[in-house]
């Protein structure tokens, strides 16, 4: 029926179309180049330049749009048709599956199935993904991630990103710069996404930019876990290179002493004491990092912030975060260990000792006055 209805079928009414669509579909999934020339009797190529052309002149209405889609990801995945694809591009159809992902108005499945078609076309090889650049789909990709909430969609444009981070030298700065924008995004998962892809790629960048360590340590104030988690294992991988080391432990230390304007107990001073939490989580996984860390962090008088960020009624967890680091840094080195006795006296040290992760919780007001006035 296929065969028959084919060279009438995007001449055709809308019914005829979907009635081959359909068919197609379902009798041809997985099939190679020369299982579809056989189907459509030596005119494959015919019957995907058709494809192409209602495609581009329908997507914006969506007709068909889901089943036009997977029709063409069969010709462009077809073993040995590598010229389907050929055909397809030479025709405009990248620009026309971008226009696609772009289009303010596309529902998620249909963005998603033109998703699946790009990764087709870039995991053919480096030229591939020099086009899509030169296209700009990294730009439109990233947007398309930036405002979904479809997670099957962002998990889509993330393998498409990291593949075309990937055998593409020409690109592979640009990708990552991209992935920093991403960091900055005001949707979580965006931001989650960013900073998972930057811990995959950047080992493999020649150098690191300074630009990345501010929205980094951004990701800390977020009120999503998942975003936190990222946050702490992409600042442990940055940790590592010099050139923003010093910057970073800086920061981190700096970060358990909000600024003035930051603090108190409204709602607006919940951020900058998540990452107050955020900062001293990270160090206690520092301390067990790297000696020459650690080593830093205390020249920092990373001991007395710490015991500050325990003072800080307002948000339980940051005290709790702050005596666990604390915890682990005494049991590391030994000037921490004198430092912290000789500022809590001996029974306060031996409580925290005893229950860091509780110790916030039988603090005295006098106590707590003490720990706030270890800066000081």
């Amino acid at each position: 029926m296929v065969r028959s209805a084919m060279p009438r079928g995007p001449n055709g009414s809308t019914a005829v179309r979907e009635i081959v669509l359909h068919e197609f579909l379902s009798q041809c999934t997985n099939a190679t180049a020369s299982d579809l020339e056989a189907y459509f009797g030596d005119c494959g190529s015919l019957f995907l330049a058709r494809l192409t052309a209602w495609l581009r002149l329908t997507y914006m209405v969506g007709t068909c749009l889901d089943s036009q889609l997977k029709a063409i990801s069969i010709f462009l995945s077809a073993a040995s048709g590598h010229y389907f694809l050929v055909e397809f591009l030479e025709v405009g159809g990248l620009l026309t599956v971008l226009e696609i992902v772009h289009l303010k108005s596309a529902k998620d499945k249909h963005q998603l199935e033109a998703m699946k078609l790009l990764a087709l076309i870039v995991c053919k090889g480096r030229q591939y993904k020099e086009l899509f650049c030169e296209s700009h789909g990294l730009k439109i990709v990233a947007e398309c991630l930036a405002l979904t909430s479809s997670s099957s969609l962002i998990e889509c444009a993330k393998d498409l990103l990291l593949q075309l981070s990937m055998g593409n030298p020409s690109y592979q700065n640009q990708i990552y710069k991209v992935f920093i924008t991403l960091l900055s995004s005001t949707s979580h998962q965006a931001q989650r996404t960013a900073a998972y892809c930057i811990r995959q790629i950047q080992p493999s960048i020649s150098t690191v930019s300074p630009s990345i360590v501010d929205p980094s340590l951004q990701l800390l104030r977020s009120l999503h876990v998942d975003v936190q988690c990222e946050a702490a294992e992409l600042i442990k991988e940055l940790v590592n290179y010099k050139d923003i080391q010093d910057t970073i432990l800086n920061e981190l230390v700096r970060l358990l002493k909000p600024s003035v304007e930051n603090t108190g107990t409204s709602s607006a001073a919940l951020p900058a004491h998540i990452q107050q939490a955020g900062a001293a989580k990270v160090i206690g996984l520092l301390v067990h990092y790297d000696d020459d860390i650690v080593r830093q962090l205390v020249e920092l008088r990373v001991v007395r912030h710490l015991l500050y960020a325990m003072s800080n009624i307002s948000y339980p967890d940051c005290q709790r975060q702050a005596a666990l680091s604390l915890f682990a840094l005494v049991n590391t080195v030994g000037s921490a260990k004198d430092e912290v006795k000789s500022l809590l006296g001996e029974n306060l040290f031996q409580q925290l000792m005893s229950i860091p992760e509780d110790f916030y919780s039988i603090l005295t007001p006098a106590q707590v006055d003490v720990l706030n006035s270890s800066l000081r």
